[in-house]
């Protein structure tokens, strides 16, 4: 879209902002002025097991890779023929309910608890984190806390494990860690790291009476370079979504540990790498898998595939206390479209109704894509005549005030990203979509804004062929977020992703 005349700009923006509100992207009730800041999470207002309404669905923060003191250490046993110590808070240090006291206090709404250990860890989360958790829920009400773990993949490194909210889900658990988890047993069973393992997993989990989902946690911070993948690879993540689409969604398309380049104090760190990310470090706090455009996670969706990223914080340890986290929701969120029940959240996991943001940079983020009357939002599908027009609404809360970091950061820049869909890769290594391209950057001379409101419109013009739209932004400069320096200051180079819209031709 060309840049109009301030007049012409003027009266446009009108349009826009009277569209959007038509729509209905972003209801007048739900409009907070910031859900990080001085907000009370609610608890549940009515029993799951009932589909939710989409009047009921509105965006709640939440972080599903959270770590408590049943993250232990290993040491070994006096006599070398037993099975080593697991050393509580040898890992972690948080206990579950002090998480879930932080996780309201910096805005969320749901979270997970994901420990993991070594050999027997089934045991220690069966009989001692999974009570916990349940004094947690009693504790902090308003957040939904699921049960789940950071499973210690097979043939990979770790994945978050997210169980539905059930009166069995310890057992379910309790069935997956001790069948499944790469370190369970003792001696070390080499068959369990291999990926038809993993595969076995997931077949297992696709089976239960209510499956779980599966989100592959920080895929790239064993790579060595750019395209140089380490324990996770691009074929290895087609291979779980073949075999349960329904359970492995996804992957953190931001990692935690993003506090690595703070001291205690607050002060920068020289050599501190953001997330940990040593060898091939992240792009504006984002995986490349993530972060490179046109790059692993454009060519999953250049396939079709619905393949969701999302943000957390890997809590361990906090900066202050000599960690290199944040707390849960202090930096990272995770926003799922929903209504404030387990079922719905994990639905919405599911199914790709997330945007993610850093630093609290916008707390809000609404696109659809309309033709001839249909809509389809974000994680949704729409489906559209051979040569239709699509108009494409964007819609994104700059939150006034300040973040935990004592900063007000503002959205500069909001791109809208087009790719081609061409279906399943001959080749599975491939890790490139070459259509992906950025079909209109947003400036603020080329929105409305109202109030903390920025709207926006673009349509795409003659769609001929199956395509993708997704949407992300940032406070920076940087045309293509830039491999992140050792000692950044990760409150200064923030960006926001927003999962895709699919649009099919009939």
């Amino acid at each position: 879209m060309p840049l109009l005349s301030a007049k012409t700009r003027q009266g446009v923006s009108r349009a826009i902002v009277a569209m959007a509100l038509l729509a209905d992207v972003v209801s007048a009730t739900t409009a907070f002025a910031h859900p990080g800041h001085a907000v009370e999470p609610l608890a549940p207002t009515r029993r799951d097991h009932r589909p939710a309404k989409a009047s009921e669905r509105r965006w709640l923060a939440g972080d599903h890779h959270v770590h408590s003191w049943f993250s232990v250490s290993v040491k070994p046993a006096a006599d070398p023929s037993q099975p080593p110590i697991l050393v509580k808070a040898g890992d972690a240090v948080n206990p579950i309910t002090t998480n879930a006291r932080m996780a309201a206090k910096y805005g969320l709404s749901w979270m997970v608890a994901t420990d993991h250990g070594g050999p027997n860890h089934s045991k220690l989360n069966r009989d001692e984190a999974y009570p916990e958790l349940l004094r947690a829920r009693r504790e902090t009400p308003g957040v939904l806390q699921f049960w789940g773990m950071e499973l210690d993949t097979p043939a990979a490194e770790h994945s978050s494990l997210i169980l539905p909210r059930t009166a069995d889900e310890r057992d379910a658990l309790f069935g997956i860690e001790s069948r499944y988890n790469r370190r369970e047993p003792w001696p070390a069973d080499p068959a369990r790291d291999e990926e038809g393992f993993m595969l076995d997993a997931l077949r297992h989990m696709k089976a239960l009476p209510r499956p779980p989902v599966v989100i592959a946690n920080h895929p790239s911070r064993s790579a060595t370079g750019v395209g140089r993948y380490g324990l996770v690879s691009p074929s290895e993540l087609r291979n779980w979504n073949d075999t349960a689409p329904d359970v492995a969604v996804g992957m953190e398309g931001a990692p935690g540990h993003q506090a690595s380049s703070l001291n205690a104090d607050g002060s920068l760190k020289p050599k501190g790498d953001r997330g940990g990310y040593s060898r091939a470090p992240t792009m504006g706090g984002f995986d490349q898998m993530t972060a490179k455009l046109g790059g692993f996670w454009d060519a999953m969706l250049g396939e079709g595939r619905r393949w969701w990223v999302t943000s957390t914080s890997d809590s361990h340890r906090h900066y202050t206390d000599g960690g290199e986290d944040f707390w849960p929701g202090e930096y990272s969120k995770t926003y799922v479209k929903a209504a404030h029940t387990y079922d719905d959240v994990l639905d919405g996991l599911r199914n790709g109704r997330i945007f993610v943001t850093l630093g609290d940079l916008v707390s809000e983020v609404d696109v659809t894509a309309t033709v001839a009357g249909a809509k389809a939002d974000i994680g949704g599908r729409l489906v559209v005549p051979k040569g239709s027009d699509v108009t494409v609404v964007i819609r994104v809360r700059d939150p006034a005030g300040k973040n935990f970091g004592g900063f007000s950061p503002s959205v500069s820049r909001i791109d809208l990203i087009q790719g081609d869909i061409t279906g399943p890769a001959v080749d599975r290594t491939v890790d490139a979509n070459p259509s992906t391209r950025v079909v209109r950057a947003f400036t603020p001379t080329s929105w409305a804004r109202d109030g903390e409101v920025l709207s926006m419109v673009y349509v795409l013009k003659d769609v001929r062929g199956p395509t993708y739209i997704r949407v992300r932004g940032t406070n920076g400069a940087e045309g293509e977020p830039l491999p992140d320096l050792l000692g950044e200051d990760p409150w200064s180079d923030l960006w926001f992703y927003a999962n895709p819209i699919f649009i099919a031709v009939k």
